[in-house]
């Protein structure tokens, strides 16, 4: 009992990097077991070594951002003052310990959905995280001709990991060459003055976002839609989707959206 009960224990990995965007925002990278495997767009439990007080360590899901072929594991996090973890995992710097739970899983991956020609990835706030590993992965431009990434959040400054990653990818030694031409990125806010502002659902409603794309509005032959943010925008953006005739997949049956199961609060 106790030898299943230690392979089932989460790894002690270093905190490699940290990179703070704004008092909300920001992004860590840990070390990478050898024997971890996971697909680009799932989560994993993370957590950090119990306190005195506390009886065990807390974990919570987080989507992992690097792409599968990563050497290490990248992480993209909001910050809350009285949250179990965050409280704490916002302040963690270089050489801290991190805890890795061993079972990523998660339904925001290629597999779940049916071969289509236009993948569009619909994100809210710490939603990209998710995509930042799936645009990443040589096969997402394999199966798709167009690779479409959305990013609607309140203030630019909330912005700037998705962006800065964007830019990032024509350097990419895996798909730098694939991205050009085929990935898209349509960022939105909700609080500020910007090009485009409101929330996806209203870009979706009043078909805004299809003119920014270039793209005519989905339909279940060409799209597929992969779907994270708060457990309202899922909701909302989810039931719109569903307007335009395409239907929910899942790891084991494949369709043409699919939503993410887990967020962090």
């Amino acid at each position: 009992m106790n030898e299943i009960l230690m392979s089932n224990a989460p790894t002690e990995e270093k905190v490699l990097a940290v990179e703070h965007y704004t008092d909300r925002l920001f992004r860590f990278e840990i070390s990478r077991p050898a024997s971890f495997r996971f697909r680009s767009g799932e989560f994993i439990m993370i957590g950090l070594p119990k306190t005195e007080e506390q009886r065990k360590p807390i974990m919570r899901a987080y989507s992992v951002a690097s792409p599968s072929w990563d050497d290490k594991l990248e992480f993209y996090s909001i910050k809350v003052e009285d949250g179990p973890l965050t409280s704490r995992l916002q302040k963690i710097k270089e050489g801290d310990t991190v805890l890795l739970g061993k079972k990523p899983v998660g339904t925001l991956v290629l597999d779940a959905l049916l071969p289509g020609k236009r993948l569009w990835m619909f994100s809210t706030g710490t939603g990209i995280a998710p995509f930042a590993s799936v645009i990443r992965d040589p096969e997402t431009y394999e199966r798709y001709d167009e690779v479409i990434l959305t990013h609607t959040c309140r203030e630019a400054g909330e912005l700037t990991y998705g962006k800065r990653l964007v830019d990032s990818l024509v350097n990419d030694p895996l798909v730098g060459e694939m991205v050009d031409g085929k990935l898209k990125h349509i960022t939105s806010l909700t609080r500020e003055d910007y090009p485009l502002k409101g929330r996806i659902t209203t870009l979706l409603e009043t078909g805004k976002l299809f003119e920014e794309a270039g793209t005519p509005p989905l339909n279940p032959q060409d799209d597929r839609v992969m779907i994270c943010g708060s457990m309202d925008m899922i909701n909302d953006t989810k039931a719109l989707v569903e307007t335009f005739g395409l239907t929910e997949g899942s790891n084991s049956q494949p369709a043409e959206f699919v939503v993410e199961k887990s967020f962090v609060g």
